[in-house]
């Protein structure tokens, strides 16, 4: 039924939808641009379409109280900063766990402008040994979807020319927001 009103929901508003997932139950989804809070709305809209479960991680921290149960529930994975097992450690050992499992990364971390993206998804992949399907929301021409799957190779330059080229022509709903594909160089 969420399927069906879903996809309901994105034709009445005027979304194409394209969808190309990984053959394999694990892998790492990052979504771009995000430039606005209708992002996740949208995204959200897309899993059910397509019946899609997601993970996402937070610090351990905000799942506290009757929010824990919540948080799970919604696929929220609580992780300890201050442990001795480091954040990639710990979710590329959830992945070892699970039999299935998507986790959802926005590695922008921000709506704001920023100069480089964050590198944990392309390390958590490369731990986990799974593909990283790429997710994006185009305001310019109304498409949504996951349309391009990538086997991250170890070298991550190349890879990262991959995703870059992938989203070249993408708009988020507010373009002087997006900053550029890139990880920051040490």
């Amino acid at each position: 039924m969420l399927k069906s009103i879903s996809k309901r929901i994105l034709k009445l508003a005027g979304w194409q939808l394209n969808v190309v997932l990984p053959e394999e139950k694990k892998f790492v989804m990052i979504g771009a641009p995000h430039t606005s809070n209708w992002d996740f709305p949208l995204a959200l809209l897309t899993f059910w379409t397509v019946d899609l479960k997601i993970y996402w991680v937070a610090k351990i921290q905000m799942f506290w109280g009757p929010l824990y149960y919540l948080f799970t529930f919604l696929g929220g994975i609580p992780v300890d900063l201050s442990s001795s097992h480091g954040f990639i450690e710990q979710i590329a050992k959830r992945f070892e766990q699970m039999d299935e499992m998507v986790l959802t990364i926005a590695p922008e971390g921000t709506r704001s402008k920023t100069n480089c993206w964050k590198s944990g998804f392309y390390h958590i992949a490369i731990s986990a040994k799974v593909p990283i399907c790429l997710a994006y929301i185009d305001y310019s021409n109304r498409s949504l979807g996951f349309a391009q799957v990538l086997y991250p190779s170890g070298n991550i330059d190349a890879d990262m020319d991959i995703i870059a080229k992938f989203y070249e022509n993408i708009k988020g709903k507010r373009p002087q927001s997006q900053g550029p594909v890139r990880l920051r160089k040490h």
